[in-house]
């Protein structure tokens, strides 16, 4: 089940965000790296696509151009048939599940990858949402050992090559991928894992590293909704991406690439992501509203929570603000290590790199104070999901030390605006069975507190209720 799941690594943290300008990056512009302060986050000039070219890339189009040898995934136990349909998929894309795509190479060998959606999509109550980061995706494993067993499938030179392209990738990133904790991704990790095997000039790839890998033990993150893009001005959860996003944005792809010239072809298209990703609106709550208490609520989010999550409705307006991690409070680890130490490690890489034209990197202490549409189906909570309910995160002494959910798509409590839960009296070191660990999310892990954002505490029970009542309406 895992490697249906895993399969092909089609993961990216790489956060899609587009804006109305046609200007596109100067080529001879690279990556810098300059320390900023918390604060507002400028606007920046963006290339301009076509929505539904986008539509069509993400469903279609190889964003990875390595993987399991058709032949191969017919005859293994990983083919199944797709469980939601997806409109406009074509040819052999309609028999494949949504996170999955079909690629013919040059040679003529089909090929199963992955494509955005096995991070950027998710099932709620039973229907797929596209842009709902995956919160239920197992990377607590090592999957070589399965990608290696695909091999007795394959057959005949060219097939063979393909596949040993692919388990040479799988290889050389699985190290950094494995997280504690299901449901938690370490696609910043993977990022750093493939600058590590690339030359950053010509993107050729080396089994061996060529540089110092990053951590074993990844920084875990929870993949934010693709609907709230659209308002960021800044990537990642401390806005530390800027310039030209498109670009930032196919870092991922990397895996696969083995030239400037393939990069090129999956950046030709990017800018069209893009504009899908900003014609993305956030879902409607499909419970009932109590509407009087969502006015009430709404009084209380005009007075507690406007500074940094701005205004929703007729007259929205998103401040774009990087709060301090002295005033949030939440934890620190992210900020530290995969947008700190590892970024100035992995900075001169993105700088020499095609990846860096037009781009800039700004470090920050702090996090980015996300636009609220939609938050209501974004649960677990906070940048590194430790927290399991909107009710937990508005009152912090509810917030469970340790605790597991089913990873049941349809398990919503629609009091609680979140994932139903429960508590447990022990962390990952309280069972020796390893399915049952990896599903503990344990908040005494580095990197995995729960602590900050304490602005609720101050609320009665009754105000946080009406709260939460105004929050299904955004």
């Amino acid at each position: 089940m895992l490697l249906k799941q895993w399969f092909i690594l089609g993961l990216t943290s790489l956060l899609l965000v587009a804006c109305d300008s046609d200007t596109p990056p100067k080529s001879h512009e690279i990556a810098k790296i300059t320390q900023v302060t918390p604060g507002f986050v400028p606007e920046e000039p963006q290339r301009h696509g076509d929505s539904k070219a986008g539509y069509d890339a993400i469903i279609n189009k190889p964003y990875l151009t390595c993987g399991i040898p058709y032949s191969a995934y017919q005859k293994s136990n990983l083919f199944q048939p797709p469980q939601y349909g997806l409109p406009g998929r074509t040819g052999i894309n309609k028999k494949l599940p949504y996170y999955q795509t079909y690629y013919e190479t040059q040679e003529g060998i089909g090929l199963i990858v992955n494509n955005c959606l096995l991070c950027h999509g998710s099932s709620f109550n039973g229907d797929l949402m596209v842009g709902l980061g995956n919160e239920s995706l197992d990377l607590t494993q090592d999957v070589v050992a399965n990608a290696e067993g695909i091999g007795v499938y394959v057959e005949g030179e060219q097939e063979a090559k393909e596949w040993r392209k692919w388990v040479d990738r799988i290889t050389g990133v699985a190290p950094y991928l494995r997280t504690d904790t299901i449901g938690v991704n370490s696609a910043v990790n993977l990022t750093w894992g493939i600058f590590a095997h690339r030359d950053p000039k010509t993107l050729a790839w080396s089994n061996k590293l060529l540089m110092d890998p990053p951590s074993e033990k990844p920084t875990p993150v929870s993949v934010p909704p693709w609907w709230r893009m659209k308002k960021q001005n800044g990537m990642f959860y401390s806005a530390a991406g800027r310039g030209d996003h498109a670009r930032l944005e196919i870092m991922a792809s990397s895996l696969c690439t083995e030239s400037v010239k393939d990069a090129q072809v999956v950046d030709s298209y990017a800018p069209d992501i893009q504009e899908y990703i900003a014609s993305l609106e956030p879902p409607t709550y499909p419970f009932k509203i109590d509407q009087s208490l969502a006015t009430q609520g709404e009084d209380i989010f005009n007075t507690h929570c406007v500074r940094c999550h701005g205004t929703y409705g007729e007259k929205e307006k998103y401040p774009n603000l990087v709060i301090s991690l002295a005033e949030i409070g939440t934890d620190p680890e992210y900020i530290k290590t995969a947008m700190g130490s590892d970024l100035d490690r992995f900075g001169p890489w993105l700088a020499q790199s095609f990846y860096g034209q037009g781009t800039h990197v700004a470090k920050v202490d702090g996090y980015l104070a996300p636009p609220l549409d939609g938050v209501w189906a974004t649960a677990p909570y906070l940048h590194n999901g430790s927290v399991p309910t909107l009710e937990s995160l508005l009152n912090s002494a509810q917030r469970p030390k340790y605790w597991t959910r089913t990873f049941d798509t349809k398990d919503y409590n629609d009091k609680t605006l979140g994932w139903n839960y429960t508590q447990l009296n022990h962390g990952k070191a309280g069972t020796k069975k390893s399915e049952e660990r990896k599903k503990i999310y344990d908040t005494t892990l580095i990197g995995y507190g729960n602590m900050g954002h304490t602005f609720g505490d101050v609320l009665s029970e009754q105000e946080r209720h009406q709260l939460l009542e105004y929050l299904k309406t955004l």
